[in-house]
């Protein structure tokens, strides 16, 4: 599975719910006034990228997408101004009404999580030198998958057009990534995000290595950061 870049990441960031709800913060648009048309690209542009890096959970976001595109659909047909029309619903509705259940029950979750559990919460690593991993007058806030897959793709940018994989030569595996990426961490205790993709890279590298990060969330090896100011992302090792 590690030879054609295949992780399995499901169940440890975020669903299609959260991409719409991600898109619809990063647009800072209302939920009840959704620019359909930009949101339903961009959730397919989101949906190609993650058919690409071949995960496996993917398929998931399939039927999210669909109910966007008919949405979208509905938006573009004519509208006549006849009484009858008048009392007509706006197709938006259909995915706005969900979204607002969605974010009362994902706030109700995180307030409960925030409680702490007897046993969960008796033994906790803390880096040894945590004041020095984030200043107390930083501001920061925590990131899931696809602020991680923004930066990812910004990397990704910046290699030159002619640099494609290259199937041929032997390249590390994600399992031996993340054995060289604890040692790192283990001397470090936290790492920008960006410093982990050397400029040399080898695409085929830098695949491997980001999808070593997801495992590593998965398994709580790390958690992510970003700071609010200077938008870098710092991953830290607990």
């Amino acid at each position: 599975m590690e030879e054609n870049y295949k992780v399995q990441i499901e169940n440890i960031f975020e669903g299609p719910m959260d991409l719409l709800v991600y898109l619809i913060k990063k647009h800072e648009v209302d939920i009840y006034d959704i620019p359909i048309a930009l949101i339903t690209d961009q959730y397919i542009k989101y949906l190609e990228w993650l058919k690409t890096m071949d995960l496996e959970y993917a398929g998931d976001f399939v039927v999210m997408a669909s109910t966007l595109m008919q949405i979208k659909s509905k938006m573009m047909l004519p509208v006549h101004e006849i009484e009858d029309d008048e009392d007509a619903e706006d197709p938006r509705l259909e995915i706005a009404r969900p979204l607002m259940e969605y974010l009362q029950l994902k706030s109700a979750a995180e307030q409960l999580s925030e409680r702490s559990l007897l046993g969960r919460d008796t033994f906790v690593r803390t880096p040894k030198n945590k004041d020095l991993l984030i200043d107390d007058s930083d501001e920061i806030i925590k990131i899931g998958l696809f602020e991680l897959i923004d930066a990812f793709q910004k990397i990704l940018d910046n290699l030159s057009p002619d640099h494609r994989v290259d199937l041929t030569v032997d390249r590390i595996s994600v399992k031996d990534r993340i054995s060289e990426l604890v040692d790192l961490f283990e001397k470090k205790e936290s790492i920008t995000f960006n410093e982990l993709f050397p400029l040399n890279s080898l695409k085929s590298d830098i695949i491997v290595t980001f999808l070593a990060i997801l495992e590593m969330v998965k398994l709580c090896l790390i958690r992510m950061v970003q700071h609010v100011q200077t938008g870098i992302i710092r991953l830290i090792y607990i």
